[in-house]
C-alpha cells in the first residue's frame, strides 16, 4: 500500500547527501532525452541535490528541479538552464501541459502517488514521458558482499521505513497507470574507499532510525567488520547499484 503522507527523512542531510550519494551515469539522461519528443522542459520531482537534474540540463532547453527540502536545494548542483524550487510532488508549480519529461529518481516511494499522478497528467504535454527510477541494493566484492548483505537485510533491515520495500523491488509493486515502455538495463558504478562507502551508508534513513533507537552498536560492529575485511582503508573497490525504471507515455 502506498503511504498517504510520508516523513521527509532527508530534511537535514543535504551536505552529506550531496557528498556521498552515487551519481547517475550520463547515459541515463542521454537515454531519456533520446526518447523524448520535445526538449523544451524537463521537470525532476524530488530532485534532492540535483544529481539527475543537472544531467538533464545538458539535454533540455529548460529543467526545473523540485524538492520539499530547503536543505537539499541549498546544496543543489547549478547549471545555466536549470532552476530549483521547494515544492511537494503533490502540488507542482508547473504550468498545465508544459512538461515534456517528468522524472523522479529515488523519490517516488515517498509520494502520495494518486495525487502525484494527477499532477503529472496536468503538467504533461502531448506524448510526455514519465520516468520513475530507483537504484537497488549495492553490490560489493564477493568477500565483502555477504557481510554487507547480512547487515542490510537482517541487522538494519527492521529499521527501514516501509517505503524502502518499494525500492528493494525496483518499484515493480508501484501502481503505474500509464502506457509503459521497456527501459534498458543500466548500473551506477563507483570506485570508493571504505570511508566513502560508510559515508554513503550514513545517509540512509534506516541509520537515523538505528541511532534514534540507541542501537549505535549495530553500526559500529558493522564498520569494524568492514574495516577488518577491507584491508587498507585507502584502497578503492568497485561498487555497483542496479538502476530500475518505470517508464510511461502520458
Amino acid at each position: 500500500m502506498v503511504k498517504q503522507a510520508s516523513r521527509n527523512w532527508f530534511d537535514q542531510g543535504g551536505q552529506a547527501y550531496s557528498r556521498f550519494r552515487p551519481e547517475y551515469p550520463p547515459e541515463l539522461a542521454q537515454y531519456l532525452a533520446s526518447i523524448t519528443t520535445s526538449k523544451a522542459l524537463a521537470v525532476d520531482v524530488g530532485c534532492g541535490n540535483g544529481q539527475l537534474t543537472s544531467q538533464l540540463a545538458l539535454h533540455f532547453d529548460q529543467v526545473l528541479g523540485l524538492d520539499p527540502s530547503r536543505d537539499q536545494i541549498a546544496y543543489a548542483i547549478e547549471h545555466p538552464r536549470l532552476k530549483y524550487a521547494c515544492a511537494h510532488a503533490e502540488q507542482l508549480p508547473v504550468a498545465d501541459h508544459s512538461a515534456n519529461l517528468i522524472t523522479a529518481a529515488q523519490a517516488a516511494h515517498w509520494f502520495n502517488l494518486p495525487r502525484f499522478y494527477d499532477e503529472v497528467r496536468r503538467i504533461g504535454g502531448k506524448n510526455a514521458l514519465l520516468a520513475l527510477m530507483s537504484y537497488g541494493v549495492l553490490r560489493l566484492d564477493e568477500e565483502l558482499d555477504a557481510r554487507f548483505g547480512h547487515f542490510y537485510w537482517h541487522e538494519i533491515g527492521p529499521y527501514w521505513p516501509a517505503e524502502r520495500k518499494l525500492v528493494d523491488t525496483g518499484y515493480a509493486d508501484l501502481p503505474f497507470p500509464f502506457a509503459e515502455q521497456a527501459a534498458p538495463a543500466q548500473d551506477i558504478c563507483k570506485t570508493w574507499t571504505l570511508d566513502e562507502l560508510l559515508g554513503y551508508i550514513s545517509t540512509w534513513s534506516a541509520v537515523r532510525s538505528v541511532r534514534e533507537a540507541s542501537r549505535e552498536d549495530i553500526l559500529q560492529n558493522f564498520a569494524a567488520d568492514m574495516r577488518e575485511m577491507w584491508g587498507d582503508p585507502t584502497c578503492c573497490r568497485e561498487i555497483r547499484w542496479p538502476i530500475k525504471m518505470r517508464l510511461g507515455v502520458l
